[in-house]
């Protein structure tokens, strides 16, 4: 599917190109994404990636990641069937959902990164996505956050009156983009031309095909002792102080029906950083992890992911800057017109409808646009707003966790994510017209 699609922009952008006289600005917006994929995205996110595969590292030693996959096995056993219940991607893919939840931005995409190599290697065809990947996939695609932290800052900063009031569409928007993403991806693994038969055992189990690495080999981590629970209850009942100071005792929201929650959502999002880079390493070393080495051997990793999804990267930006820049999006824009015309969808919104799969950048952009043009309080701006916060950029999602694993066929995963994007933007659509207009 993606072979198509990247093909399908390539070409489109030259004879578009070729079409409109605009051959300089196709040529500039090919060298500008990809020095974009390399200098603004892998090598930054290098460092990043560093820090939490180090942080992961301790978590999965200490047995922290498998305590949280057990809490929520009965999920993630309907989610995930094919993988082990106990495996360590079963805590990576929780803690990269929670992350996304609070709106960490490339922290989650670290974390998502290390559950992506963990079901790597239970991967029985190298190369092809899972049932599970897809899944994982999926549910990033739709975006699940409890706040939408940049539109409601671009709100905030153009003078809106209650630039929060988007919180709850934004909420319900995209928890039906993750409902049709899940029972996207699941309906589509079933279907012919998407199947991929697993390699089996003689006892017909699913079995790790990577070669056991040095972390299954360690020893067991040791027992918890009195004076371990004592310095983990000490600083689990700092950070609950500090988000009640913060969530409720620091600021007294001016209008508390509205702001209470993103309040106190904002003071989680805060804390969750330092409360990971703290009660990670302290739980390894009270369970006898030595945690400077084995955070160091962990974060040696995240160099040579960065590079690995260079080129998945620059593969997939080049292609959108090519069809931006040769006005692909606007002609899209201007076919959809009249049919979307007719059921009251503003003409405005398309250009963001339709960018937000291929790029966040250029999205935050047109929603600056829209809400000058509109007003902060429009609903034309406020719509946007819950559209960026309940949708994601699919074809950057895909690029970056796939080419972190070498994946080339991603089966069912492009459309699973599509499908997401668009009940997204029509989830967006009705319940902001319920409400605003």
């Amino acid at each position: 599917m993606l072979n198509y699609i990247w093909l399908a922009l390539i070409l489109a952008a030259v004879l578009l190109g070729g079409a409109h006289g605009s051959f300089k600005e196709v040529t500039d917006a090919a060298f500008d994404s990809a020095k974009t994929a390399v200098m603004n995205i892998a090598l930054p996110l290098a460092g990043i990636m560093a820090l939490w595969l180090g942080i992961m590292r301790l978590a999965e030693r200490s047995g922290l990641v498998q305590v949280l996959a057990r809490g929520l096995r009965p999920i993630l056993r309907r989610l995930f069937p094919d993988v082990p219940a106990d495996h360590p991607a079963m805590g990576a893919m929780v803690m990269n959902i929670a992350a996304n939840m609070l709106g960490l931005g490339n922290s989650a995409t670290a974390l998502g990164l290390r559950a992506m190599q963990r079901l790597e290697r239970l991967n029985p065809h190298p190369g092809t996505a899972t049932n599970a990947m897809c899944t994982f996939l999926a549910i990033n695609t739709s975006s699940v956050q409890l706040i939408p932290v940049t539109a409601i800052g671009i709100l905030a900063a153009s003078g809106s009156a209650n630039p929060t009031v988007i919180i709850g569409p934004a909420l319900a928007a995209t928890s039906c983009a993750a409902a049709a993403a899940i029972i996207a991806v699941k309906m589509l693994e079933r279907l012919p031309m998407f199947a991929a038969p697993p390699a089996q055992t003689g006892n017909g189990e699913p079995v790790e095909t990577a070669p056991p690495d040095e972390e299954e080999a360690s020893p067991a981590p040791i027992p918890l002792r009195w004076w371990g629970f004592l310095l983990l209850a000490a600083l689990a009942m700092c950070f609950a102080w500090w988000f009640a100071r913060d969530a409720f005792l620091a600021h007294a929201p001016a209008n508390p029906a509205s702001s209470s929650w993103s309040q106190a959502v904002t003071a989680a999002s805060n804390l969750a950083v330092p409360f990971f880079l703290s009660f990670f390493p302290l739980y390894a070393f009270c369970r006898g992890v030595k945690v400077y080495e084995e955070f160091v051997e962990g974060a040696k990793e995240g160099f040579q992911v960065a590079v690995r999804i260079i080129p998945y990267l620059v593969a997939i930006l080049v292609a959108v800057g090519l069809f931006r820049a040769a006005g692909g999006i606007d002609m899209l824009a201007h076919w959809l017109q009249p049919i979307l015309g007719r059921i009251g969808f503003p003409v405005d919104l398309l250009p963001i409808a339709l960018v937000r799969p291929l790029s966040g950048g250029a999205t935050i952009g047109l929603f600056g646009e829209l809400v000058k043009a509109h007003g902060p309080d429009s609903f034309v701006a406020r719509t946007a707003g819950v559209i960026l916060g309940s949708t994601e950029t699919t074809f950057y999602v895909l690029a970056v966790y796939f080419g972190s694993v070498g994946i080339r066929r991603t089966r069912h995963a492009v459309l699973a994510g599509l499908a997401a994007d668009i009940t997204g933007v029509v989830a967006s659509f009705i319940i902001c017209k319920a409400l605003f207009s």
